[in-house]
């Protein structure tokens, strides 16, 4: 079993055990987080579903991210990382999410933004609780594939944190 098979299987088995749902909002890996959770038998019971927000106007249509934070600050951005988390939180019923954002090249890196460069952010709400959302940067290193796999590990480590953290409220 891969490194993400765990990890998915993993936050399958915490998220069934609270009886939460988690869903996902992706730019750079284009639907691979879903595939990975997907992937997990009986995924249905505790997965609502990915929104892939490739191009800038789906982030502002469906996940409701300000276009003039896209414009000024890029869509590989703290903000739009955590706009797009709590977009996709408010889009479906659930009470996980996480969103990922970034530069997976080989082409399209900035000495301010190179290729590598990803915003994973995890957002967590649970009834009337406020969201509550955390948002890192990471620099991974490969090619496209492997900045790809590199995402979706580390967006799976992410929501495992996050559940087991607010698992212990």
């Amino acid at each position: 079993m891969t490194d993400i098979s765990v990890l998915a299987q993993q936050l399958g088995e915490e998220l069934h055990k609270r009886g939460w749902k988690a869903t996902a909002a992706e730019s750079c890996t284009g639907g691979a987080i879903a595939a990975a959770i997907t992937s997990v038998a009986g995924a249905s019971n505790w997965f609502e579903g990915s929104v892939v927000s490739y191009a800038n106007w789906v982030k502002r249509e469906l996940l409701s991210v300000s276009g003039e934070d896209l414009e000024e600050l890029g869509a590989v951005s703290e903000e739009v990382a955590r706009q797009m988390a709590s977009g996709v939180l408010g889009l479906m019923d659930s009470n996980v999410a996480v969103a990922v954002t970034g530069i997976a090249g080989p082409d399209g890196g900035t000495e301010e933004k190179p290729v590598g460069t990803v915003w994973i952010a995890v957002a967590h709400s649970e009834g009337q609780e406020p969201v509550t959302i955390d948002a890192s940067c990471f620099h991974f290193e490969g090619d496209r594939a492997a900045v790809q796999q590199q995402t979706v590990a580390e967006a799976l480590r992410e929501m495992l944190a996050l559940v087991r953290e607010h698992s212990e409220d």
